[in-house]
Formats: C-alpha cells, structure tokens, sequence
C-alpha cells in the first residue's frame, strides 16, 4: 500500500504522496504545519477544518479539496479518509483501504483533551505508521494536570511585581492551545506575536474559543507593557517587539521537551501537542495492527518495546524495498 521514498510515503496503487518532503502531483497532508504541509504540489487533500490552516500557510490561491473527517474519497482504487489525530485544529490521520485491508498512517497525534481540535479517534488497521516524537519511556505527560491554571499563576506572580510573562510557544497549535486553556482565566488581553494572529482568527472562525488577545503590532512605537501575558516565537526577544517588555520579564517555555526541565528559561510548563510514551504504546496496540512502523525515533526503544508485546514492528526506513524506483514509474 505504501513505502518510504525520498520524497515522502508514497502510495503506488493511488499515486500520492503523504506529508510529502517537496512538491509533487497530489499530496494528501495530515495537518499544516510547516514539516507535513509543503509548498510546490499542485493539489493538496485535507480534513475540512484545516483548510484555512493550510492556505494560511501555503497561499490563499492553492488547489485544495477538502474532506469532512470520515468522508470517504477515492484515489486510483485506494480508498481513503481523515479522521482526527487530535494534534492541532484539523490534524488528521490517514486511513487507506484496498482489498479489504487496512493501513492506517497517525501524523501527529495525541489522545488527551485539547479545547482547540478535534479530539483524537482510534482507527483500527492491519498496518499502523505511527508518529514517535517521544518514543521514550522518559516522555511522560501529566494528563489531568491544570496546565491553564498554572500558567495563570505564574502569570499572576509576575505581574504582581509589574513584571511582564513572556511565554515561548509554537505559533501554530500551542499558541491557540494555551489561548483555549486560559479562556477561562484570563482577565485581561493575552498579547501575541504577529506570526501567530492569523492562524489563531483561523481558529475561531472554526469556531474554537480562545481568550482574548490584542497582536504586538498593533501597539504604538515607544509603548511599555506591564505586568501583561505575551506569547510568541523563541525569535520574540531578538525581535523589534523586545522593546515593548521593557527590562523586569519572566521567560518560560510551552512544549514536550519541559519533561526534560526548563533548561535556560525561567519555567517550563510541561505542555505537548504529541502522544506521549504510554499513548504510543496504548494506541499501536489498540489498533489491532499486525505490523507498525516507526517515525522519528523509530530505530529506538518504541520500536524494541513493540516487538516484546508480540507486534510486528520496523522503524519507517524498512517499508518498501526500492522504493524510491517505484515512486517514478
């Protein structure tokens, strides 16, 4: 069904691409962000909700078909859907049918609760390619954890002082994400970094709420901000934006890898868009999948644990021998 070629995961029978590494004919993409969502292929395939994600990353004028999550579709005798992956607004997983049998690609995906996407849906395949950002049994998420509350607090303390909180955060999915968990927090506007505004008016108009936010543009040269929330890229303190935190601000970081502890920022708040080890070990067997592949980490312990639970499992560069000759017939 498919194999690992140097442009992507390549399905023959259907002559497309997943996630592909460049341009080519037809790319079915799982979610918008900028290592799945590429510029150059000349029709894109997506879930619905992610469409304006997707233009809003790659041009307003790209040829898109959109597929409501479910919404069955073929390509060359392939049968194919999307159904939510629970990463980001619109994320997908890729189910693909053929002959009765089933192969089901994850993207990125995580299982927690998440009031800004879609929430994840098992899919049950005979083959399973399955994401594996934190393959390790080190990567574990405190999945009840009030991560909105806390941020609230840390942000509370800051402010208390007349400090400003400036919290360091992926532009697409964990900067909507924190806005969703602080909405019920949140007394006063969070201030964003331009990159992240209009992929967060793309959320709401999917009709995702989020805490109020003013952009950082929209303030007048020479301003001060005190005591205010402030999320942006790691590039924000290198930016003419800096200006506006004066010199009294606490820095923290949003993301998976705080697991590991917050490293040079001031807090680190433990807060992934990923499955996290117990979930990829959960979801590869809830699948009923004979056979798994491995991204990412896929030549490491998610790959050996897998094969000690009876699964037949390989990291992603053992799927198709010669694969790369056959993309090009």
């Amino acid at each position: 069904m498919l194999a690992m070629t140097s442009h992507g995961l390549y399905c023959p029978t259907g002559d497309f691409y997943i996630d592909p590494s460049r341009g080519v004919e037809r790319a079915v993409v799982t979610h918008a962000h900028s290592d799945h969502a590429r510029r150059g292929s000349k029709l894109y395939y997506c879930a619905a909700s992610g469409e304006g994600l997707l233009r809003g990353r790659l041009g307003a004028q790209i040829a898109v078909r959109p597929f409501k999550f479910g919404e069955p579709f073929e390509l060359g005798g392939v049968r194919v859907s999307f159904h939510p992956a629970g990463h980001i607004l619109g994320s997908a997983q890729v189910r693909l049918e053929r002959e009765g049998r089933v192969w089901a690609v994850s993207g990125d995906f995580k299982r927690e609760p998440d009031p800004t996407c879609e929430p994840f849906e098992l899919v049950r395949c005979d083959v399973f390619i399955t994401e594996a950002t934190f393959g390790t049994p080190g990567f574990r998420w405190d999945k009840a954890a009030d991560l909105g509350g806390q941020i609230r607090d840390w942000w509370r303390e800051n402010a208390a002082r007349g400090a400003n909180s400036v919290l360091f955060a992926y532009s697409l999915g964990k900067t909507q994400r924190v806005l969703g968990l602080l909405r019920p927090y949140a007394r006063s506007a969070v201030y964003c970094h331009p990159a992240a505004s209009a992929l967060t008016d793309c959320y709401r108009k999917e009709g995702i709420a989020l805490a109020q936010t003013r952009c950082l543009s929209a303030l007048a040269p020479g301003s001060r901000l005190r005591g205010e929330l402030v999320i942006g890229p790691q590039s924000l303190l290198e930016s003419e934006y800096a200006a506006f935190l004066g010199d009294d601000f606490e820095t923290a970081f949003a993301s998976g890898w705080m697991a590991r502890g917050p490293g040079g920022y001031g807090r680190g708040f433990l807060l992934s868009d990923h499955a996290d080890w117990d979930d990829l070990v959960l979801t590869a067997r809830e699948t009923g999948a004979r056979t798994v592949y491995v991204l990412h980490r896929g030549e490491g312990a998610l790959v050996r644990h897998l094969r000690s639970l009876g699964i037949d499992a390989w990291p992603i560069n053992q799927l198709g021998a010669g694969a790369d000759q056959l993309s090009l017939l």
